[in-house]
């Protein structure tokens, strides 16, 4: 068994975890905003990826427009933009990126309400923000984000079920981390991803983060070269590239994206390339949950199917290509 397997196996007691010891927290952030025009969120990696589900979700449940910031603008050209009445957060397991810090750290300067989610709240990043989330998932010793990932992805869904103050939403958080947990004891066949030099990852909506983290699994782990898109931005062109040795990868759980999705996919199969598709009853067997908080299950077959294809390369999956677990951006 490799450290990466241990630490996806570990996702619904770090979920469940992490719901209990910082509801204080995140009530009390929920409590300090004072109806913020906009939320402004800073990542990298696979933090990124739960930054675009905070996209989709902050402006769903609790209709705020958010914008994912340009670290750039605070490290580089020294011009931060103005950010009055901001909720900016920042994410990083390790809260070393110098570039996230800066964002944090600017909006902390212009007196703006800052919350760190990290895995370490003794990082710069949690030091410059107001609120801190801390994801006590214990050490990540694999390369590749996994049991951070979902545990940033809970404290996102429960950040937005404190602003919008719904309790039905707290209740359907609360059975995630069992939704979890049952997801992994369903089967994933790795060999389905034996024709792949090349992969297209689909996924829309809630999802669409999904669709992002499970193409760079892809990549990091089997070194395949793996695109994500939502299906309008794949059918607008990039369908051209799919064929016999392009696989594509879909998330299609039930919602208002799942038409969107299947559609996409007939189009990749007419084109000859191989899909596998993640939905209940499909190749990558979803179990049911709430369309809002889906991500945290569809997620565990695409890390699952990624993991198992490195192996099947002969690839060490906890240290794959010479990576390193913490990267410092400016």
């Amino acid at each position: 068994m490799s450290l990466l397997r241990d630490e996806i196996a570990e996702q619904p007691a770090v979920i469940e975890r992490l719901l209990a010891d910082q509801r204080d927290a995140i009530a009390a952030l929920a409590g300090a905003l004072r109806e913020p025009r906009f939320a402004l969120i800073a990542a990298r990696g696979s933090s990124d990826n739960v930054a675009r589900y905070a996209q989709h979700i902050l402006g769903r449940l609790c209709r705020l427009p958010v914008a994912l910031a340009t670290p750039s603008l605070h490290t580089l050209y020294h011009a931060p933009p103005r950010l009055d009445r901001a909720l900016v957060i920042g994410i990083s397991q390790s809260g070393a990126s110098p570039d996230v810090t800066a964002v944090i750290q600017d909006a902390a300067d212009q007196g703006q309400v800052t919350v760190a989610i990290t895995n370490d709240p003794a990082s710069p990043m949690a030091a410059a923000a107001e609120h801190v989330i801390a994801l006590n998932t214990g050490e990540e010793r694999s390369v590749a984000a996994t049991k951070t990932y979902t545990a940033s992805l809970a404290a996102v869904a429960a950040l937005a079920a404190a602003i919008a103050r719904d309790r039905r939403l707290d209740e359907e958080l609360r059975a995630t981390p069992a939704a979890v947990a049952a997801q992994l004891e369903r089967p994933v066949d790795a060999g389905l991803a034996d024709s792949w030099e090349r992969c297209a990852v689909i996924g829309r909506g809630a999802n669409y983060g999904t669709a992002f983290e499970a193409a760079l699994k892809v990549k990091e782990l089997t070194g395949i070269a793996a695109e994500p898109y939502s299906p309008p931005d794949l059918l607008h062109g990039p369908v051209a590239v799919l064929g016999p040795n392009h696989g594509v990868l879909a998330f299609a759980p039930p919602g208002p994206t799942a038409a969107g999705v299947h559609e996409a996919v007939g189009e990749a199969r007419r084109r000859g390339a191989p899909a596998i598709v993640a939905a209940p009853g499909a190749d990558l067997d979803l179990v049911p949950a709430p369309d809002w908080l889906s991500p945290l299950t569809a997620v565990v077959p695409g890390q699952l199917l990624a993991a198992g294809a490195a192996e099947r390369r002969g690839i060490e999956v906890d240290r794959p290509f010479g990576l390193s677990k913490i990267t410092r951006t400016t």
